[in-house]
């Protein structure tokens, strides 16, 4: 049995975690010659006005992060993809693990590389972890990827290429 791997996923929150699972992703990408696809799942604002209305969102303020996303995605997308990778950014809106697991299915994602945070005790209880429904639900592998690795040094791999 031979392994392929056409397209990865690699959720970005834009913390240093998941720079790294994007940078480790990378050495995947050039193993495999796959496709990259980048995601970014931007949690809707809601306000509460009052009781009697219910909850709102507001537009102009999704609409403004839906811009300042994509800019960040952008500049990473820059400074740390080389030159040669073919790559897609995705911006969603909503819950992330449900956004990353259908982006995986509706884009026939072969593999998810998604950053674990590393949250416990009341942390984890109370917001659960991304990378763990992640794993629990998706269609396809998920290889979970910590902000330390043994016998990958961050720095240095991506430069080599």
């Amino acid at each position: 049995m031979s392994m392929t791997i056409k397209k990865i996923l690699v959720p970005i929150d834009f913390s240093e975690s998941s720079i790294v699972s994007l940078r480790y992703a990378l050495e995947f990408i050039r193993l495999f010659q796959a496709k990259l696809c980048i995601i970014y799942v931007l949690e809707p604002v809601v306000y509460p006005p009052d009781f009697s209305l219910g909850q709102i969102s507001l537009p102009s303020v999704d609409l403004e992060m839906d811009k300042r996303a994509r800019e960040e995605l952008q500049k990473i997308a820059k400074n740390e993809i080389p030159e040669g990778i073919e790559y897609e950014l995705i911006i969603k809106s909503g819950k992330p693990f449900v956004e990353i697991i259908e982006a995986a299915q509706n884009m026939d994602i072969d593999l998810i590389i998604i950053a674990t945070h590393g949250h416990s005790g009341v942390e984890h209880i109370l917001f659960g972890s991304t990378a763990e429904k992640v794993v629990r639900k998706a269609p396809c592998p998920v290889l979970s990827v910590r902000k330390s690795i043994k016998g990958f040094d961050v720095k240095t791999e991506i430069k080599k290429g």
